[in-house]
């Protein structure tokens, strides 16, 4: 095992550090125990020939005072007498056995000799003679004396120990210098070792390795030993193989998907073009190829489809346009063609590519027939008009009763009649002006107006029918509005609409609020507010569309209003947009300002 080829190869170092430490152990004992213990003691011995010889020296001053005051004096005497006698008694323990110990006794003799000459003193309160004072001097340098031989003795000692110290400590130095050295080259020597026993297997499994990333799955690593190192490599062996494997799968998986890919763009009618972030076309179906040889993709793809194209670049969200206001018409051969651009925003994280799927939807029959749709209704709403007109005017001639008197049966019927005719022909209005929007027939005549003009004139038409249904109508514009460009009888019908919508669905004493603000961008942003039941979310998408009327709706209506003002928002070059919640309805559109 790998585990054990380590352990014993470091085994040998191992002894070392604990040969090391143990010896290194036993000197710091050594020095920590008797020696530290021996200096200790001859410095207390040291310290205690002081207090001595400070005692004897004091004894010796108190003999002075015999004369003027006995008693103070003998108690002088038997306070330094005593301080000196502890310290002998300390010094004589620990001088028991020693070398030093004739010395103690010397130092005891000759301070008895000394302390009994100053008792007679004492006793003789100053009466001492020339020769007793010489003599007690003589003691007292005696006990000067003792204690110098003593310090000596300690000093001498001290110097013993010092040197022993030394020495040890030489000694050691030595020992653990070899020690270092040793450990270090036999660390050398098993590093290298290891490291030769280790590194083989490692740099061919490091090679197979890197062979492995450039794409080589063929190379194996050989097999040296069966443990750790052994089985890795065995383990690397049986990875190439699975990879390999996996290589001719996915190869084969990848050729079909291709081949499949391939042969779907190819039956795909639409032209499609798959484009990088740069615009570069990376991919593009036979369709796709026709159209990039027409004259207005030379030069990169039209303007109609690379302004879009960029939005989804910058904005990585899908482009599906619904509404044929956004398709592209392209002479392809002798017809012209309309397309639908879809644009869908792609990435892929693994390859690193962000770019976008560009697909032209054909959609030259649909718009014909939209063509022809509007074509029909607003014919047919023509055709019908002039007869209906005839027909509104018969009713009206005859409840004028220019022909005779009504009973009140026919008066009601009569009445009915006119009622029906006049919504009719208002219907029949409605579809001639949107037909004329949807075909572009009908151009604008705009003028710059005033934004608080057209909600004023806005409000004093609505306020009639709002006040009618008990409802408060409330203006509000902010400040810095300003001017914009439109047709104001036009924009009277998208402002008309709103209004009559919101207090057709709000109950008796709401609120609605016509307002205009200025919008980001340049533009003005006008809003009518109810406090109506509000439209169902799923309704919200649809709410444009013509004839679309929210599900069990009892209010009357057509619905084509919205889609007029739509179409006339659109025609003046803004948007218009509807949010709702359960407690009311805004809708709002934005028209440039001036």
């Amino acid at each position: 095992m790998l585990r054990s080829r380590l352990l014993f190869g470091l085994l040998p170092l191992l002894l070392v550090l604990v040969a090391t430490g143990t010896y290194a152990i036993r000197v710091c004992r050594q020095l920590a125990g008797p020696l530290q213990q021996e200096l200790v003691a001859e410095y207390q011995a040291a310290l205690g020939c002081q207090d001595m010889r400070a005692s004897a020296t004091l004894m010796s001053h108190a003999l002075s005072l015999t004369r003027a005051d006995p008693l103070a004096a003998h108690r002088a005497l038997e306070g330094r007498r005593a301080a000196f006698t502890k310290v002998l008694m300390e010094q004589s323990g620990r001088s028991a056995g020693r070398p030093r110990e004739h010395l103690v006794e010397e130092l005891d003799s000759a301070f008895q000799d000394f302390s009994a000459r100053c008792d007679r003193m004492v006793a003789g309160a100053g009466m001492a003679s020339l020769g007793d004072i010489r003599a007690n001097e003589d003691a007292l340098f005696r006990v000067f004396s003792a204690l110098d031989r003593l310090t000596e003795s300690d000093y001498a000692s001290s110097r013993e120990t010092e040197a022993r110290a030394e020495q040890l400590a030489t000694t050691a130095v030595r020992v653990l210098s070899l020690a270092i050295a040793a450990a270090v080259a036999l660390s050398v020597a098993i590093a290298w070792l290891v490291a030769a026993s280790l590194l083989r297997p490692i740099k061919a499994l490091t090679a197979s390795a890197a062979a492995l990333g450039e794409g080589n799955l063929e190379t194996e690593v050989p097999v040296f030993s069966g443990d750790e190192l052994g089985r890795l490599a065995s383990t690397f062996n049986a990875m190439a193989g699975r990879l390999r494997a996996y290589r001719d799968a996915t190869q084969a998986r990848v050729l079909r998907t291709q081949r499949t890919m391939e042969a779907t763009l190819t039956s795909t009618p639409d032209p499609l073009f798959v484009l990088s972030s740069d615009g570069a076309s990376q991919v593009m179906n036979p369709a796709a190829e026709e159209l990039s040889g027409l004259p207005e993709f030379r030069g990169g793809l039209p303007a109609a489809l690379a302004g879009p194209l960029a939005t989804v670049f910058a904005t990585n969200e899908h482009y599906l346009p619904t509404d044929y206001s956004r398709v592209v018409t392209l002479r392809v051969g002798r017809e012209d063609r309309h397309y639908l651009p879809r644009i869908l925003a792609i990435g892929d994280k693994l390859t690193e590519f962000k770019g976008a799927a560009l697909i032209l939807q054909d959609v030259t029959k649909f718009r014909l027939l939209d063509d022809a749709k509007t074509n029909f209704v607003g014919t047919v709403s023509h055709e019908l008009k002039t007869p209906l007109t005839s027909l509104r005017m018969a009713v009206y001639l005859l409840l004028e009763k220019t022909l005779g008197p009504l009973a009140p049966a026919q008066r009601e019927m009569l009445e009915s009649a006119r009622d029906d005719a006049d919504r009719l022909l208002r219907i029949l209005d409605s579809l001639l002006d949107l037909a004329r929007l949807e075909a572009g027939a009908s151009a604008l005549e705009r003028r710059r107006v005033a934004v608080g003009t057209l909600l004023a004139a806005a409000a004093d038409e609505a306020r009639a029918f709002v006040s009618a249904a008990g409802q408060k109508l409330v203006v509000r514009e902010e400040p810095g509005v300003g001017d914009v460009d439109v047709e104001a009888g036009r924009l009277r019908h998208v402002f008309i609409n709103l209004l009559s919508n919101a207090s057709k669905y709000s109950p008796a004493g709401a609120t609605i609020t016509l307002g205009a603000e200025p919008a980001p961008g340049g533009f003005v942003r006008f809003s009518v507010s109810d406090q109506g039941v509000g439209i169902p979310p799923e309704a919200l998408p649809r709410i444009f569309d013509r004839f679309y009327r929210v599900p069990g709706q009892a209010k009357p209506g057509a619905g084509i209003g919205l889609a007029i003002a739509r179409e006339i928002v659109v025609a003046h070059g803004g948007t218009i947009a509807c949010s709702s919640s359960p407690v009311g309805t805004q809708f709002h559109f934005i028209l440039p300002a001036c």
